[in-house]
């Protein structure tokens, strides 16, 4: 698939999640590719339909995009719930695992998702795997002490790498902390995984969302298509 073929799907995706945001609703609204065309959606629902919502974001990105449109961004700690949180996912099997992070906004999108009433995740169609682990899992680590964490992980076999930008320097998120990408090629034991990561001493947070989303949205050549969790 071409990446025109690959955004005309995540745009698909990103329209249909659009309609979930209602007038007065608190909506977390994630990172990443397929969610700016959602917010490029949401900005022309408010302009055309008049909607009015309160957005949360997870990275100052999505905050400066959504406020271009006029689209209210107030801060997390401002509301006591979000409504719906609407999010990308670089992979997401039928258990409704998946990994985000790629594009290092790991731990405020865990953030606002742990504080939603409803989690939506949009993809397109090779987001779906049959097992995650193809995509390398992020790890937010502080920076102190950071090629210790490396060499924990390089011992217990999870193959990291510290993730660079352009310029050969470590690539830093909002919270100005390292990424750490483990190329593990597939996790048959997520939970176990999530476990030893969180609680190894210098890491922030990690790429596994573990049945924590609601809906999928997936695009589609024949049209969106949705996954529910039963689950949940």
């Amino acid at each position: 698939m071409d990446k025109a073929q690959q955004d005309a799907l995540k745009k698909a995706a990103g329209i249909e999640a659009a309609k979930l945001i209602e007038n007065g609703m608190i909506a977390g609204l994630g990172t990443g590719s397929t969610v700016r065309f959602l917010v490029d959606e949401l900005g022309r629902r408010v302009k055309e339909e008049g909607l009015e919502f309160t957005g949360v974001t997870t990275s100052r990105r999505t905050q400066e995009q959504a406020e271009g449109y006029g689209i209210k961004i107030v801060d997390i700690d401002d509301v006591d719930h979000i409504d719906i949180t609407i999010d990308g996912a670089d992979e997401v099997d039928k258990n409704f695992n998946g990994i985000k992070g790629g594009g290092a906004a790991l731990l405020w999108e865990k953030i606002v998702a742990t504080n939603s009433n409803k989690i939506v995740w949009i993809v397109d169609e090779s987001k779906v795997v049959d097992t995650i682990g193809k995509f390398p899992l992020p790890v937010e680590v502080i920076p102190f002490g950071a090629g210790h964490v490396i060499k924990r992980f390089e011992a217990r076999g999870y193959k990291p790498t510290l993730r660079l930008d352009a310029e050969g320097k470590p690539v830093r998120t909002d919270e100005n902390n390292y990424v750490v990408d483990l190329h593990l090629d597939r996790i048959d034991h997520p939970q176990d995984l999530a476990e030893d990561l969180i609680t190894t001493v210098g890491v922030v947070e990690h790429g596994l969302f573990l049945n924590m989303v609601d809906k999928v949205i997936v695009g589609d050549p024949d049209g969106p298509r949705v996954m529910t969790n039963s689950n949940k």
